[in-house]
């Protein structure tokens, strides 16, 4: 994410750095031209209009979410702190468009909630295949009691 940090005491932006590291982010204040030269000729290359005036950027490594989370909590406590954008898996994303994935839930809780969805569907065959086994046993027992009476 592109965030603009004018404005902010080295204080301030430590604890953001603190708290972007517990998310498994970070939270890096580079030169707009070395980021420019570093992005020219990757999916990059489209921030480049949001690279004016003092830029910090924020790396989300393992989930973007928790990274977009993090910022803009932060942007809420401290006013001086601005999304300007971000980009998610080579796609460049406007503030709202963060903001609505920042309210996603985490990579983990996604992924046990897509576990939970591929278990159901063996859960309720399982179940069925063993209500059947059963009623065919409770049927056989019963005929085998009616012979013998």
């Amino acid at each position: 994410m592109f965030t603009e940090y004018k404005g902010l005491t080295v204080a301030q932006i430590a604890t953001l750095r603190r708290s972007m590291k517990e998310a498994g982010a970070e939270y890096k204040v580079f030169k707009n031209t070395l980021v420019k030269i570093a992005a020219k000729g990757t999916p990059y290359e489209a921030a480049e209009d949001v690279l004016t005036g003092p830029t910090g950027l924020a790396f989300g490594y393992d989930d973007p979410v928790a990274a977009a989370k993090k910022v803009l909590e932060f942007a809420g406590k401290n006013d001086k702190l601005k999304v300007k954008s971000g980009i998610i898996d080579g796609k460049l994303y406007s503030t709202e468009e963060i903001k609505a994935v920042s309210k996603l839930p985490s990579k983990t809780v996604l992924l046990s909630i897509l576990a939970g969805v591929f278990q159901a569907p063996a859960t309720k065959l399982a179940v069925a295949l063993n209500a059947t086994v059963a009623q065919l046993a409770f049927a056989l027992e019963a005929a085998k009691n009616k012979k013998t009476v």
